[in-house]
């Protein structure tokens, strides 16, 4: 049998199974990419206030793009099962917070009206990096994204994120209607900030007015979220339908630890989400900084010597000495770039357990997608500031360099890499392994996405780090280099 409302009475009782009636449940949210990190990090802390008593603040989910979460857990009404695994530990729940999913390319219009209800206080997004039709290096709309293009022409039948949005508020606007919060929880610098500016410019390109009405009426603030979550597998599904005697089509597997720091402005209010242990704060930047540059910046690094080393997961690089040494001393060289009062040695004290955490299997080519993306705001952007400060600041350079190796076609030994990037898939001039290594380096410090007007500086350096590796190879080049250092 599969897992639904009517089959949660047979769940065993060392699961902790939602008790609370469903159906008197209000959506109060709409989630925009209901993909698992949502479903292991926002929806869980949503469920404990549903568990708690509050009855309006129950989820619409929607995709942007794949049907597959919907065809998954419509069947089973919106319910999962949370899996909480830390090495030989392991801790399940089944989280009811979501009812309804959408599929936005199936049926805007139910999603737009969805958002516009009254009712629906926040809209909250997880749709990558790339979801927010921003410029990466600027931070402004970018005009020429397809989607946006189209949205523009078509604002009554949108596709993008952006255009959905403005679609509702719009819809709002005209009803009389208060506009919802915006509460990005993507891997952004100043999520919120760039959320409002990107909305404000498509807005304002639609009718100045409008512009004007969503600079002035829509909060967008900023968040941190920090949670280990890596993709499902087919084994995981084995694994739970054991447990619960229940078949479950999408489970979501994480890590007990989590961090969510929000700032504080909800307008139309908020769930008491602070239950669960989330922050809220006046400033985010901090937190996002530290979470940005030493959890992911390490993330990227790992998966690129992953890539080309051959290691699958995340522990499995991590327990290779040299991959840990690298780490570790990456840390402490870009720890100073952290504001004063976070504990940067604390908390890259933590990700050593948890990336030692085995029980995740979580897959090197799983972090390494849409890297081009994310290399400048985890790695670039401390770059800039060691060097801004007259720092040291050779090993965010030869992650970099590892980074770069990892996107030439072939790993070490031998083996045909797939490079989920999009963007360094479109570019015509990406150098293979055939290239010098000046070459490669100019090659990609040209690109001004990535480096802004850092990347001429670096080539000298990248040089010599690409060179090394193609010589000895990444781990070896890796130790040589540390070793120097």
């Amino acid at each position: 049998m599969r897992l639904s409302d009517a089959t949660l009475r047979l769940l065993p009782a060392a699961v902790a199974a939602s008790s609370y009636d469903r159906s008197a449940v209000r959506p109060g949210i709409v989630h925009l990419g209901v993909g698992g990190f949502h479903r292991a990090h926002q929806a869980v802390f949503t469920d404990d206030c549903l568990r708690a008593g509050a009855r309006d603040w129950g989820i619409t989910a929607a995709s942007l793009r794949s049907t597959a979460t919907r065809d998954a857990l419509a069947p089973q009404d919106g319910l999962y099962t949370l899996a909480l695994r830390e090495n030989d530990h392991q801790a399940l729940r089944v989280v009811g917070a979501i009812g309804r999913i959408l599929v936005a390319p199936e049926d805007p219009l139910a999603l737009i009206a969805a958002m516009a209800e009254p009712a629906v206080r926040i809209v909250s997004l997880t749709i990558t990096e790339k979801g927010y039709g921003a410029h990466v290096a600027s931070g402004d709309l970018n005009l020429s994204d397809a989607g946006i293009q189209h949205d523009l022409m078509n604002p009554e039948n949108p596709q993008s994120a952006l255009g959905l949005i403005a679609a509702a508020l719009r819809r709002r606007r005209a009803a009389g209607v208060p506009p919802f919060t915006l509460l990005s929880c993507d891997n952004l610098a100043g999520n919120g900030h760039v959320l409002g500016r990107v909305l404000g410019q498509f807005a304002s390109s639609l009718d100045a007015g409008f512009g004007r009405f969503v600079a002035d009426t829509v909060a967008c603030p900023s968040c941190m979220v920090d949670r280990i979550v890596p993709a499902t597998t087919d084994a995981d599904r084995a694994m739970i339908a054991g447990h619960l005697g229940l078949q479950d089509a999408w489970p979501v597997m994480a890590e007990p630890f989590f961090q969510w720091v929000i700032e504080d402005r909800f307008p139309s209010g908020r769930p008491e989400w602070e239950r669960s242990g989330v922050e809220f704060t006046a400033d985010v930047a901090p937190h996002e900084a530290m979470k940005l540059r030493l959890l992911n910046g390490a993330h990227t690094s790992i998966a690129a010597f992953g890539r080309v080393a051959g290691f699958a997961t995340v522990a499995e690089a991590m327990a290779n000495p040299v991959v840990r040494s690298f780490v570790q001393a990456y840390w402490r060289q870009v720890g100073p770039t952290i504001a004063p009062g976070i504990d940067a040695e604390a908390y890259a004290r933590r990700l050593v357990v948890r990336f030692d955490n085995a029980a995740l299997n979580h897959k090197c080519a799983q972090i390494a997608t849409d890297t081009s993306l994310k290399v400048p705001q985890r790695i670039v952007a401390p770059l800039r500031d060691l060097r801004a400060a007259g720092r040291p600041a050779d090993l965010p350079i030869f992650a970099l360099a590892v980074w770069v190796r990892s996107c030439l076609g072939r790993d070490e030994a031998g083996r045909d890499l797939v490079l989920a990037d999009p963007p360094l898939q479109a570019w015509a001039a990406r150098p293979d392994l055939q290239a010098a290594p000046e070459a490669v380096a100019r090659a990609f410090c040209g690109l001004g996405a990535v480096f802004g007007d850092l990347g001429p500086s670096l080539v000298p350096a990248l040089t010599a780090a690409l060179a090394s590796i193609r010589e000895h190879g990444v781990l070896a080049a890796a130790n040589l280099h540390l070793n120097r250092t």
